[in-house]
């Protein structure tokens, strides 16, 4: 109803298998982005990816993800995915993340978006190079606290330190930006 309501056509499907089956019979409306969740029955959204991959799909897949499913969407964006949104979200965040989403369509990524990715990764400190790479992992904070020895409102401060540094608003973002200048070579 929301995206309708801005006058963005959208069809529902009751599961990720329905969806694929459906996919010969669209022709020429086929899907111009999909929003799926990381868990669905039947299929996750990983597995999803890799069938949409083999029925030559290349439009661009939102992942919707509970707090500590983030791992799980990082997973979903190297099998494909071009962003997650984190529940809970408010409407406008879904809208915008579907209207980037929209936008990878009409410019693909370049060589110069992934190299200025990778100089901004480069910049971070290595100690919010650690904590980023952790929340990639999908710890939380506690978790990130113990491994590193500091205290979880240490963590917090990095966290905010390393979205401000990246100029991004989120941990979507980040993540987004993190996979895009291949941040696990930069890092390890």
């Amino acid at each position: 109803m929301l995206l309708r309501s801005v006058g963005i056509d959208a069809e529902t499907y009751p599961s990720a298998l329905a969806f694929l089956g459906a996919l010969p019979h669209l022709g020429k409306a086929l899907a111009e982005c999909v929003l799926t969740d990381v868990r669905m029955p039947e299929l996750d959204a990983t597995e999803s990816l890799h069938r949409l991959k083999a029925h030559d799909f290349h439009r661009p897949v939102v992942v919707m993800t509970a707090h500590g499913d983030v791992s799980t969407a990082v997973r979903a964006m190297k099998a494909g995915a071009v962003d997650f949104i984190e529940k809970p979200f408010d409407d406008a965040a879904l809208l915008s993340t579907i209207s980037r989403a929209l936008e990878t369509t009409a410019a693909p990524e370049t060589n110069k978006n992934t190299m200025e990715a990778a100089a901004r990764l480069a910049a971070l400190p290595p100690r919010e190079r650690e904590v980023l790479e952790r929340l990639m992992a999908g710890k939380p904070n506690k978790a990130i606290a113990r491994d590193l020895g500091l205290s979880p409102r240490t963590v917090e401060v990095h966290r905010a330190q390393l979205l401000a540094r990246l100029e991004v608003g989120s941990l979507a973002e980040a993540v987004r930006l993190a996979l895009q200048g291949d941040f696990k070579m930069l890092s390890g």
